[in-house]
């Protein structure tokens, strides 16, 4: 499986919120999120309004992770002032914008071609395997979702997958699964290589300034 753009799943009306407002301590974030901006610039903010609105969700929602309703874009863009257009056409090009209710972890696999030259297509089918569902979906406990994306420039680890923030890389099915069975438990795995890499670090070993290596105890 290579993989493709996928189309943004956006969540239909009967799942949207009527209205959205943000909390007391992030309306202090946001005006620091503006600041950040030469005065006229504000829409540069949209990005990280958009961020800022789904990890709210992501606490305030019963089960579930973050995502954004189409009424929070329609407030960033009452803040930003700015069309409301011009808030829908960021969230919908960045696949880090969830749209729709996603699961407490998502599982987003890279399919791209370094990650698929590296098996990403049994990665892919151990998570469906494990968790009984497929790309796009999530499970009915809300606890997972399955999501393809991009490449997430993580392709000397190949291959890997992004749970929520993290990167888990040198992957194979069988940790896959455990890191799926681990996650069940709420016991979240140590994030980066599985295998017991160090980083981006050659498969072998330092192949160069190993005596600085040893210093720095990396060996």
């Amino acid at each position: 499986m290579i993989g493709v753009i996928m189309k943004p799943v956006i969540a239909p009306e009967k799942d949207q919120p009527k209205s959205f407002t943000f909390t007391k301590a992030n309306e202090k974030t946001i005006k620091d999120i503006i600041a950040r901006y030469p005065k006229g610039k504000q829409k540069s903010a949209i990005m990280p309004l958009l961020d800022l609105v789904q990890r709210q969700m992501a606490q305030t929602t019963e089960k579930g992770g973050g995502w954004i309703p189409t009424a929070a874009m329609k407030e960033i863009a009452r803040i930003l002032d700015v069309p409301e257009m011009k808030v829908y056409e960021v969230a919908t090009f960045y696949t880090m914008y969830n749209l729709a209710p996603v699961g407490k972890y998502n599982i987003q696999c890279c399919t791209t071609t370094p990650c698929w030259l590296r098996g990403s297509t049994d990665i892919v089918k151990a998570c469906e395997k494990k968790l009984g569902i497929k790309m796009g979906q999530t499970t009915q406990d809300m606890q997972f979702t399955l999501t393809e994306v991009e490449c997430m420039g993580a392709c000397v680890n190949a291959p890997m997958v992004q749970i929520n923030d993290d990167y888990y890389e040198d992957l194979t099915p069988e940790v896959m699964e455990q890191l799926i069975e681990s996650m069940k438990g709420d016991s979240l795995p140590v994030k980066g290589p599985q295998n017991g890499r160090r980083d981006s670090m050659n498969i072998d070993g330092p192949t160069s300034l190993k005596d600085e290596a040893k210093k720095a105890k990396v060996i």
